[in-house]
């Protein structure tokens, strides 16, 4: 049997929760401020007594030297204990409660005191500066002990000095008075603190629930982990206060964003500028799983508001996700394309055998060139007006999927666009885009058509795709331009509402514009313009379409 686990001490110190703490050091804070206070409020307290004892002192002087019947008794009585000088200052005594009046002559020899066996002896002090013309205001030791002390001067009629009056103040009345204050002053040094450990309860209340009764190293632990978690997570995180501001950003935030550390303490419009991106994180936008483009990227955006009043707002980057459910869904047009030209290959090879069975050589052999002859064509009038090889690649399998849908995709005749472009996969993502949703809307109807036209106006490219469909209404027109807006069904993928934001951003993103109008005899009409979308002709006559003269090329 294993011995139990010895029992764990308990360690004197600081309590590990940040309510105590916090608890224990206003507590400590205000206590050591009382004390200081009280401290600080005691020292000038008995300075100040000290003070008033002296000038009390040295006013009950000047006014016993100034009495006219001292000064003439002074000159005129020798000093006894029973004589006019000794009951005068005797009757000045009682009445200010002084503890001692003593008048003395120009010698320095007493007329008065409290103690009759000292009248007529030497002053226990030195009487020169009275004596000298001079007040004198002190704390001193004599034969009755330690007093406040106020000297003056007597004068004759003619200003000479014939005497001098030295009165003195307990200073254990003064010591008396200091105490007695001590008393309130700490009554009201008790109540200060009281009213500050209170105080110090009801903040440390508040810090406890904000804390969630953690303590410091849990704080620290959790801001570690949090750090690490934010940083290290494949999804953005945008934090939001009470006002709209970014208080926090992680990496991948700011990667999806394509914002920096300048930003944080920055509102959403300032950082991100206007936009649906903005209005989504900002709330004026509410929902789950809320689409919004940014550059390039297509962003899967939640909000999550706070108890302080702020929100967090997550970010995950689906353009790949986008990207592959549309080459899916080309995929399977490709697929039912495919299939339908198994079908009406199968049927071809069929007739080709029965004419070679009834020995009609000569309308087999026009029977294919035919066959051929059609493929060719489409191929060559794709190539003939769009040199570049990746849009022409895209046109072609466009018209073959929309031939499997019934529908007649044409290049206007108008087309020309020479094997310039700066940037042919955004050119393709457009036209993609645009083609696409042409098919759609006239998939299933009536002599269904779709018109692509592409041509050059110098160094911009301008892009129209004309359909057959039902149109937009006015009022939507603006509306099929936002990230997450669509009257169609989503796809099994995932959500409509991407294809023609991209296209506009991507034109914006070169200084050009993306717009819907109603075309001519009914449908939809997308005009794209990309402003420097070619580069420079290394020759101007090189430029001209097929069948143009460098003439007729510089008018158009």
């Amino acid at each position: 049997m294993s011995p139990a686990p010895p029992a764990r001490r308990r360690r004197l110190g600081l309590p590990r929760r940040v309510f105590s703490q916090v608890l224990l050091m206003q507590l400590t804070i205000a206590a050591g401020v009382a004390v200081l206070a009280t401290g600080l409020f005691l020292a000038p307290l008995s300075k100040q007594l000290d003070q008033e004892a002296m000038n009390r002192a040295l006013a009950i002087a000047q006014t016993t030297a100034q009495q006219p019947q001292i000064i003439e008794d002074l000159q005129n009585t020798p000093p006894t204990v029973d004589g006019p000088v000794q009951k005068e200052a005797e009757r000045v005594r009682k009445a200010t409660e002084a503890e001692y009046v003593v008048v003395m002559d120009w010698r320095g020899i007493r007329w008065s005191h409290t103690t009759p066996g000292e009248i007529g002896r030497f002053v226990s002090t030195s009487p020169d500066q009275p004596l000298a013309g001079q007040e004198v205001k002190e704390i001193d030791k004599g034969t009755l002990g330690r007093s406040a002390r106020g000297k003056v001067p007597i004068r004759a009629a003619d200003g000479t000095i014939i005497g001098a009056v030295s009165v003195g103040i307990k200073y254990d009345s003064v010591r008396a008075q200091l105490i007695s204050a001590i008393p309130g002053l700490l009554a009201y040094a008790g109540g200060a603190l009281a009213v500050g450990a209170l105080a110090a309860w009801l903040i440390s209340r508040r810090v406890q629930r904000q804390t969630r009764d953690l303590a410091f190293s849990d704080i620290s632990a959790l801001l570690s982990e949090r750090e690490a978690m934010l940083h290290g997570i494949r999804e953005g995180v945008v934090a939001l206060d009470r006002s709209g501001r970014i208080r926090l950003l992680n990496d991948e935030a700011r990667r999806l964003l394509g914002i920096g550390d300048e930003a944080v303490g920055r509102s959403l419009d300032e950082a991100l500028g206007e936009g649906r991106t903005t209005d989504v994180l900002a709330g004026r936008v509410t929902g789950t799983d809320l689409l919004a483009v940014r550059g390039q990227r297509v962003l899967v955006t939640n909000r999550m508001p706070t108890d302080d009043g702020g929100a967090v707002a997550t970010l995950r980057d689906r353009t790949e996700l986008e990207q592959l459910g549309r080459e899916l869904d080309s995929t399977h047009g490709l697929i039912d394309a495919l299939r339908a030209q198994d079908h009406e290959h199968a049927n071809r090879m069929h007739t080709l055998l029965g004419l070679l069975e009834l020995e009609m050589y000569d309308d087999a052999v026009d029977f294919v060139g035919e066959v051929v002859g059609d493929h060719r064509a489409t191929a060559e009038q794709v190539t003939e007006k769009i040199q570049d090889p990746l849009l022409a690649a895209l046109l072609v399998g466009k018209a073959t999927v929309a031939a499997e849908r019934g529908v007649a995709l044409w290049i206007s005749d108008r087309t020309w666009l020479p094997d310039r472009l700066i940037d042919p996969r955004g050119l393709v993502t457009v036209v993609g885009n645009l083609v696409d949703n042409a098919l759609d809307a006239v998939a299933g109807t009536p002599h269904a058509r779709v018109e692509v036209e592409l041509r050059t106006e110098g160094p911009t490219a301008v892009l129209r795709v004309r359909d057959t469909g039902p149109g937009i209404p006015e009022e939507q027109r603006e509306l099929v331009f936002t990230e997450g807006w669509s009257t169609k069904k989503p796809p099994a993928h995932g959500k409509r509402g991407i294809g023609l934001p991209l296209v506009r951003r991507l034109a914006e993103r070169q200084g050009g514009s993306a717009v819907v109008t109603e075309a001519f005899g009914g449908g939809a009409e997308f005009v794209v313009v990309l402003p420097e979308a070619l580069t420079e002709p290394d020759l101007a006559p090189a430029l001209a379409a097929p069948g143009e003269t460098a003439a007729e090329e510089e008018s158009r």
